[in-house]
C-alpha cells in the first residue's frame, strides 16, 4: 500500500491498529446516520490540497480495473476472478463513537476522526451521481443508497442524509446534497460537488461504458479503515496511534465533542452559548500547554478533566483512557450537558487556583500548594480541586485550609522517613470518598472523615513525630531525595524559623533559587583532621563521618554570595564563611559552633527534625472535632 497524501496516517492505522477495511459500498449502503460533532474544525480539503488527488486515483483505479476485465474477457476467463486481481485503494481512517440511539431508529455514529474524508467521500459520490442522472444510469439509485437512507425509515428531514455535518454548515449540507445544484455558492461543499460532477463527465466522455466501471471502483475498491469506539478500552490510545503523523486531539478534545453532541441530540438548547460561557476559556493556549515530565507530559485539559472525573466519579481516573472513562460515566448519570460543563468550569477556577495560575485565599493555602506542585503529587490534585468548589457554608475557609496542611504534611512526613509513594492516589479517592459521604454536613465532620483517612486503621500511614527523629538521625538525605525536594524542606524551616522568631531582622530569600551546601564536606579528609589516636579509633571515626555526611543534620542552604571555594576547606576556613549566611535561620546554629563534628551533625539532625514536626503537624482527631 502506497502513502496516500490526502490519508496522512493511513500506514499508521494499518501497522498500529488490528482493524479492518471495507469499501464505501459495505459502509455506506447501511441505514445510519454519520454525525460531525458541533465544535470540529471547518471542512478544509481543497481542489489543490486533496480533490484532485483523490479523482485521480479514482481515475486510475477505474483504469487498472477496465484492463484487467479486458484481458478477462479476451482470455474468457470469468469477471468477477479478474476483479479481484485489481488492488484497492485504500482512503485512510475514520473514527467513530457508537451513540445511543431511540429503539427502532437509525444507528447513530459520532464521527470522531476522518471528517474531512468521510465529507469529501459523499461528495464524489454526489458528483458521481449528478453523471448518472444525466445518463438516465440505472446505476443512479445505487448510488444514492450511500447518499440517503431509506425514506421508509426517515422520521425528519435531516436523518435523510447519511452523513449530517457541524451545526454551522447543516443548512448548506442540504442544498450540496440536492439533485439541482445551484450555479452560485462558494461554499468548498458546492465547489467540491462541481469539481467532482465535471471530473466524472471528463473521464466518460469518449467512452460512456467506461461510467459503470468508475462506478464499481468507487463503491468496492475504494476502502476505509473504521475504527468504532464502542465497548473499545483503548479508544483513546487508538486514536493517538491514528494521528501519529499530525497534530492530535487531546482527550479534551474528545470529550468536547462528544459532550456538545450528546446535548445536540437530547435538543438541549443555547449550546454556542453554553460553549462560549462554560468551554471556550478551556481551548486558550494555556490550557493546552502539557505539564509533567516525560511519558506523563499531558495538557492542562486532561489534567483538569482526570481530576474533575475522579472526584464526580469517587474514583481513580487514568488519563490514559480518559475519553473512554469520561463516556462511561456520562452513560450511567443522567446529567444534561449544560450542567457537566457548568460543573467543569467551576473545578477549572479551582485548578488554576491550585497550580498557582490565580492567587488563592490564603498565604497557608498558597504555601501548601506550592509545596505539593513542586513534590509533583498530582494524584491529590482531584482532591484539592474538589475542596475549593464547596461553598463556605459547607466548608469555613480555616477547615479547607486545616483539609490541605494535612494533605501537605502526610505527603512531606511519608517523603522524609522514605515511606513507600505506590497507592497515593488510592488514598487521596479515600479521603475524598470519605469526605464527600459527609458534605453538605457539618464542616467538622468532612475534616474529620479526611484525617481519619490520612492517619490509617492501623495509624501508621501518617508518621508521627518519634519517626521524623529516627530519619532525621539515620536516612541519608542527600542522594535519596532530589536536591529539589531537599531546598523544599530547608527552605520551609528555614521560612518557619523566620516567621516564629521575632527578634529575627525580617529577610526574605526565593529559596528555590538557593544552593545545598555539605557543611561537612564530602571531601572531607584533606582538611578534616581524625581525632582518634589508633588506627581502629580512626578507622570507626571515618566510618561515621562518611555516614553522617549526606544526612540531614549536615546539609544546609547558602546563598549564591557563599564562598563556593571554601566549600572543602577546614572548619576554620569554612565557618567563617557560614557567619556571612546568618540571615538563613537553619544556618545560626552552625556557625556558632568551635567545631563541626559528627555528634555536632546529630544534634542538628534532631532540633531539624523537631522543627519539620512544627512546619508540617500530624493534626489529631480532637482538634479537628473542635473546629
Amino acid at each position: 500500500m502506497r502513502f496516500d497524501p490526502y490519508a496522512p496516517h493511513q500506514e499508521g492505522v494499518l501497522l498500529a491498529v488490528d482493524a479492518n477495511t471495507y469499501s464505501l459500498k459495505q459502509i455506506l449502503t447501511q441505514d445510519r446516520r454519520y454525525v460531525i460533532p458541533t465544535f470540529q474544525r471547518d471542512y478544509e480539503w481543497t481542489l489543490e490540497g486533496q480533490w484532485q488527488l483523490l479523482f485521480d486515483d479514482l481515475a486510475e483505479t477505474a483504469d487498472r480495473l477496465f484492463q484487467a476485465r479486458q484481458q478477462a474477457a479476451a482470455s474468457g476467463d470469468p469477471l468477477a476472478k479478474a476483479d479481484k486481481k485489481v488492488p484497492p485503494h485504500f482512503l485512510g481512517a475514520i473514527v467513530c463513537d457508537q451513540l445511543a440511539a431511540a429503539v427502532g431508529g437509525l444507528d447513530l455514529r459520532a464521527v470522531i476522526d476522518g471528517q474531512q474524508r468521510l465529507t469529501t467521500v459523499q461528495l464524489v459520490l454526489r458528483g458521481v451521481l449528478d453523471v448518472l442522472m444525466e445518463h438516465d444510469s440505472p446505476r443512479a439509485r445505487q448510488v444514492r443508497r450511500l447518499l440517503e437512507n431509506h425514506p421508509d425509515i426517515v422520521d425528519s428531514p435531516e436523518e435523510r442524509h447519511k452523513l449530517w455535518p457541524r451545526r454551522k454548515d447543516r443548512e448548506v449540507w442540504p442544498v450540496a446534497m440536492a439533485d439541482i445544484l445551484p450555479d452560485k455558492g462558494d461554499h468548498l461543499y458546492l465547489q467540491a460537488r462541481r469539481y467532482f460532477s465535471q471530473r466524472t463527465r471528463a473521464a466518460v466522455q469518449d467512452e460512456p461504458e467506461h461510467l459503470d466501471v468508475l462506478v464499481d471502483a468507487l463503491l468496492d475498491l475504494f476502502k476505509l479503515v473504521v475504527i468504532d469506539l464502542e465497548d473499545n478500552d483503548d479508544a483513546q490510545v487508538i486514536f493517538e496511534v491514528l494521528n501519529g503523523r499530525q497534530t492530535p486531539l487531546s482527550a479534551a478534545d474528545l470529550v468536547k465533542n462528544l459532550l456538545f453532541l450528546r446535548g445536540e441530540l437530547c435538543d438541549e438548547k443555547e449550546l454556542e452559548k453554553v460553549y462560549d460561557t462554560y468551554w471556550a476559556p478551556f481551548d486558550e493556549q494555556w490550557w493546552k500547554a502539557e505539564v509533567g515530565r516525560g511519558h506523563a507530559q499531558r495538557g492542562r485539559r486532561d489534567v483538569l478533566l482526570s481530576g474533575w472525573l475522579t472526584a464526580v466519579s469517587r474514583s481513580e481516573a487514568s488519563v490514559s483512557h480518559l475519553y473512554s472513562q469520561v463516556r462511561g460515566y456520562l452513560d450511567r448519570a443522567d446529567r444534561k450537558t449544560v450542567d457537566v460543563l457548568a460543573e467543569l468550569h467551576g473545578f477549572g477556577r479551582a485548578y488554576r487556583v491550585v497550580v498557582g495560575a490565580e492567587p488563592a485565599e490564603s498565604e497557608t493555602l498558597r504555601r501548601s500548594y506550592q509545596r505539593l506542585d513542586t513534590l509533583g503529587i498530582t494524584t491529590a490534585t482531584p482532591l484539592l480541586m474538589w475542596l475549593r468548589t464547596l461553598p463556605p457554608d459547607h466548608l469555613t475557609a480555616r477547615s479547607h485550609a486545616l483539609v490541605v496542611r494535612a494533605v501537605e504534611s502526610w505527603v512531606v512526613r511519608r517523603l522524609l522517613v522514605g515511606a513507600n509513594t505506590r497507592g497515593y492516589g488510592k488514598v487521596f479517592v479515600d479521603v475524598l470518598r470519605a469526605a464527600t459521604d459527609q458534605a453538605p454536613a457539618d464542616h467538622a465532620l468532612i475534616v474529620d472523615a479526611a484525617l481519619r483517612v490520612l492517619r490509617g486503621v492501623d495509624n501508621t500511614l501518617w508518621p508521627d513525630d518519634d519517626e521524623l527523629v529516627k530519619a532525621f538521625a539515620t536516612r541519608k538525605f542527600y542522594g535519596n531525595l532530589t536536591q529539589e525536594r531537599i531546598r523544599l524542606v530547608l527552605g520551609a524551616i528555614d521560612q518557619h524559623l523566620q516567621e516564629s522568631n521575632p527578634k529575627t531582622e525580617p529577610a526574605t530569600f526565593q529559596y528555590e533559587k538557593l544552593q545545598i551546601e555539605h557543611v561537612m564536606p564530602r571531601q572531607w579528609r584533606q582538611h578534616w583532621p581524625l581525632h582518634s589516636a589508633d588506627d581502629a579509633g580512626q578507622l570507626i571515626e571515618a566510618q561515621r563521618r562518611d555516614e553522617a555526611i549526606h544526612r540531614i543534620g549536615n546539609l544546609t542552604l547558602v546563598t549564591p554570595t557563599f564562598n563556593g571555594s571554601v566549600s572543602n576547606a577546614g572548619w576554620a576556613v569554612k565557618r567563617p564563611a557560614f557567619a556571612e549566611q546568618s540571615k538563613l535561620q537553619i544556618n545560626g546554629s552552625i556557625a556558632v559552633r568551635e567545631a563541626w563534628s559528627v555528634e555536632a551533625i546529630d544534634e542538628r539532625g534532631g532540633t531539624l527534625a523537631r522543627l519539620a514536626a512544627e512546619v508540617w503537624p500530624r493534626f489529631s482527631l480532637p482538634e479537628a472535632s473542635s473546629e
